[in-house]
């Protein structure tokens, strides 16, 4: 049935104008078998670390997803780049189903959807210099830009900040951070409307993370690119990206503009995340900080997770609904229109935190005014 998939219309063909949704999930599931037994092996179980999962992305927008380690933020990403087969679920681009297109089928879009990983060491490939794995997505593309691909090479290079000189010189003469810039080059060799980054700055130096976020954030508003930008790093996402998602093992509980999640959040797990940002000391004693709200217990295993909402393990607010019922992502009364939230209790709107109350790490708060300028 693939074979007849209608494929999205040449990127130059149709407009699209800031606002325009890009990418579509609705349901998507990613279950990955558990074998055992002896000496036929079966299924016995399933990791279910992406469990219908919807989300939009629009035309220049940057949308982040954040979540513990293991909610399947990352599968997410390999998801929507088809470098995994989803289980379930649809994935629309460009208002085309790719859900389960063959790799011939994908051939004409990949060029449109490119990923930045999260390890800039093992991404890049040690035998390769610069130059190769730069023009390697222009060769696999058959695309001979302007000038030559050398000269294309060269020129991504400087944009990211690196001297072109570099062309000829192996990743291991690079420090973590100019790695980091190469993965980025590689990605935008050949021009993507889409970018997934996987957590690109956390294995990196605090001071490195900010110069490639603010690499990031050019990039975003002088190409109009958009970005799905994973990350576990609150601080990070809020200063990147214009939408914000939460997820909990294998769903998203909220989603909402960055301002809306950040002061004013609704589900218990959001605000306990929340919590754990750190606050400005204005050095005022009366002035009470925010209360830290400590989870009990583990995250529940994604082989076995809990019926009906798979927060109220650790919530406070649980109730027996909470075992019986799946809470659905709706909005709330109260709640801005774009704001939802999965939660049959959710928090009551506290008063609004100032932008100062939430704060990026030192040293990317000294370079925001230079990006925002």
């Amino acid at each position: 049935m693939t074979e007849d998939l209608v494929l999205p219309a040449p990127r130059d063909a149709v407009p699209e104008a800031p606002g325009d949704p890009l990418l579509v999930v609705e349901g998507l599931t990613k279950h990955f078998p558990i074998k055992g037994g002896f000496p036929i092996r079966r299924t016995v179980g399933a990791v279910q670390a992406v469990d219908g999962l919807d989300l939009t992305v629009h035309v220049g927008e940057s949308f982040g997803l954040v979540g513990e380690s293991g909610c399947g933020k990352s599968t997410t990403g390999r998801l929507i780049t088809r470098l995994l087969e989803p289980t379930q679920g649809k994935i629309s681009y460009r208002g085309q189903d790719i859900s389960h297109a063959s790799r011939k089928q994908l051939a004409p879009i990949r060029s449109e959807i490119q990923m930045i990983f999260q390890d800039p060491y093992s991404s890049l490939n040690p035998r390769q210099t610069v130059g190769k794995i730069i023009s390697g997505p222009m060769e696999i593309n058959r695309i001979n830009p302007p000038g030559g691909r050398e000269a294309r090479v060269r020129e991504l290079l400087e944009i990211v900040g690196l001297n072109p000189e570099h062309y000829n010189r192996f990743p291991h003469e690079f420090s973590g951070g100019q790695r980091q810039r190469i993965g980025v080059a590689r990605a935008l060799a050949l021009e993507p409307k889409l970018i997934v980054a996987d957590e690109p700055v956390s294995a990196l130096d605090v001071s490195i993370q900010a110069q490639v976020v603010n690499l990031l954030q050019k990039v975003q508003k002088e190409l109009g690119i958009a970005f799905l930008f994973i990350a576990h790093d609150l601080a990070v996402v809020r200063h990147f990206s214009h939408r914000v998602a939460v997820m909990y093992l294998g769903k998203i509980i909220e989603v909402g503009d960055r301002d809306s999640i950040y002061t004013r959040p609704r589900h218990p797990y959001t605000h306990a995340l929340l919590s754990a940002v750190p606050e400005v000391n204005l050095g005022d004693d009366e002035t009470p900080g925010r209360e830290r709200i400590r989870l009990a217990g583990d995250v529940p295993s994604p082989i076995n997770p809990p019926t009906g909402c798979r927060f109220r393990t650790r919530c406070w607010k649980a109730q027996d609904k909470c075992a019986a019922e799946e809470p659905p992502l709706i909005q709330i009364e109260g709640n801005r229109s774009a704001h939802l939230t999965a939660c049959h209790f959710p928090e009551e709107p506290t008063i609004e935190a100032r932008d100062e109350d939430i704060v990026l790490d030192p040293a990317l708060a000294a370079l925001e005014e230079s990006v925002d300028e």
